[in-house]
């Protein structure tokens, strides 16, 4: 088996079965959380996915689903500003959760369970900035307006579109594997970046190239908010800590390779069960898993 081959043959292993118990729990609970909300604010708000689901860059390892809830810009269903809409769905989940408040999200878990299950679903309530119905205004506690602008179809086709979904969900399974605390957000931007001049390079070599310039370079890559690039500062979430993580990573990875032990940074492939999708026919390279710790969420 060629390196190559061997990573397709990961990729493969982090995907879930369209058909299988996995996704079809996720879409129950995705379904339950769509009843809940409609419940309290009828049809009023726009749900959907969202995050990696959407982006088609899940792997089974480490997955999330967004759901997004938007209110029309002039609907005050929720609430009159974005904090109070961002609580008012909160307390509605809580009626039915546990929830853990995040920056912008509302992190849903099981509330009937002796260990608190992580159900891997993050609530995501905005406003939309106008009639258009494309840009949204979300909560954001440490925004300096306490808001942030984004795009949901912008930040999807930027993954989707980006010719480098393979080397992203590899990179995520990556960080997985070394308990990495970079969100994936930031990851996926970084992946999308260094590679955007090697779409049509091999698996081996793209991610040799996006770990060299890590090891090496970190500090002269920039990245940016597609939906908001000059309104959305990230370097937040891209900081010297983040930056020194990514770098010690990607020089032990680059160790590995030289010796031509990838099983060293991804494992042994996992044995195939008779149902096992391929990496190439879900969702356009996607995937989903069987829970193991998340570390942060994919937004």
């Amino acid at each position: 088996m060629t390196n190559n081959e061997y990573l397709n043959e990961i990729l493969e292993s982090q995907t879930l079965d369209d058909d299988g118990d996995e996704l079809k729990l996720l879409r129950r609970r995705r379904n339950d959380v769509d009843k809940l909300l409609r419940k309290k604010y009828g049809s009023s708000p726009s749900i959907r996915y969202g995050g990696s689901k959407a982006k088609g860059t899940m792997i089974k390892d480490s997955y999330d689903l967004d759901v997004i809830c938007y209110f029309d810009n002039d609907d005050t269903t929720a609430g009159e500003t974005l904090q109070e809409i961002y609580d008012s769905v909160a307390e509605t989940c809580e009626d039915d959760y546990y929830v853990e408040r995040k920056p912008s999200a509302v992190r849903l878990k099981c509330k009937d369970s002796d260990d608190i299950e992580d159900y891997h679903i993050d609530v995501v309530p905005g406003r939309f900035v106008d009639d258009n119905r494309d840009d949204v205004f979300l909560y954001r506690h440490s925004a300096e307006k306490g808001r942030q602008k984004t795009n949901l179809d912008v930040h999807i086709d930027h993954v989707k579109d980006s010719g480098v979904v393979s080397s992203i969900r590899l990179n995520k399974f990556w960080r997985v594997r070394n308990e990495m605390s970079v969100r994936n957000f930031i990851l996926e931007l970084l992946t999308i970046e260094l590679l955007k001049d090697k779409k049509n390079k091999s698996l081996t070599d793209q991610l040799t190239h996006v770990w060299t310039e890590l090891r090496d370079n970190i500090d002269d890559i920039n990245i940016e908010d597609p939906a908001n690039p000059t309104g959305n500062d990230l370097s937040e979430l891209f900081n010297s800590t983040i930056k020194f993580e990514l770098s010690e990573a990607a020089k032990t990875a680059l160790e590995n390779v030289e010796k031509d032990d990838w099983k060293a940074i991804f494992g042994e492939v996992p044995e195939k069960k008779a149902s096992s999708a391929s990496a190439t026919n879900s969702y356009g390279s996607s995937s989903i898993f069987v829970p193991r710790p998340t570390f942060g969420s994919d937004e």
